[in-house]
Parts: structure tokens; C-alpha cells; sequence
């Protein structure tokens, strides 16, 4: 894998977060390559590689009554690996956002976060 892969958003984070499975809201359905996860599988299941596939971005929003919500919009391979090896959780950047930030993503459909 690139050590230099990076997203615009998450460039300046360093902090890589294990985030559980079952935190991570994923709205859209994934376009996948077989192959391609098929081949992060393989690089996950050797512990000598599982990290060098980079991280997700995560956009970490905070509800209006202080509920914490984790949305995942990209790394759908990365996610599927990580998924059908059963893996409790993901390596994940967290970028600190809004639900104004969510709107951009997600427009009229953006859910009412407490």
C-alpha cells in the first residue's frame, strides 16, 4: 500500500482511531471490486501488512443534545474487507464536522441528530 494515501479532509490528522463496527452509520451503498477486497482481505489477515492499509476517514458529528454519530462515506473496499473478516473494528481517521458539514453529503435527507 502508499504510506503517502491520504484524503484531503483527514491530510493534517494523525491521530488513527479503532472505531467499532457497529458506530458506523454507512448511508450509501458500496460500488465494489471484488478483487480488490479480496486482495485487502489478504492484507488484513497477515499481521505483518494489516497496517498498511491506510486508515478510513470518518466524519465524527456531535447531535444537538451531545450524542455522538460516525458517518463513513468512502473506503468501501477498505470497509467490506474489514466487514466479511467479521473484524470488531475499522482503523479510522475521525474528522471533527458539523451537521452542517453532513448536509453537504446528504442534503434534505440529513437526519435530525440528537
Amino acid at each position: 500500500m502508499d504510506d503517502n494515501f491520504t484524503s484531503i479532509h483527514a491530510a493534517h490528522i494523525e491521530e488513527i482511531h479503532d472505531v467499532p463496527f457497529e458506530v458506523l452509520i454507512r448511508p450509501f451503498p458500496s460500488e465494489l471490486d471484488e478483487e480488490k477486497v479480496l486482495s485487502l482481505m489478504e492484507t488484513l489477515k497477515n499481521s505483518e501488512t494489516k497496517l498498511d492499509v491506510p486508515p478510513i476517514d470518518v466524519l465524527w458529528v456531535t447531535g444537538r443534545e451531545g450524542g455522538n454519530y460516525y458517518y463513513s462515506f468512502g473506503g468501501c473496499h477498505r470497509y467490506e474487507a474489514h466487514k466479511r473478516l467479521q473484524l470488531p473494528s475499522i482503523r479510522c481517521k475521525l474528522v471533527k464536522s458539523t451537521i452542517q458539514d453532513l448536509k453537504t453529503y446528504l442534503g434534505g435527507s440529513t437526519p435530525d441528530l440528537k
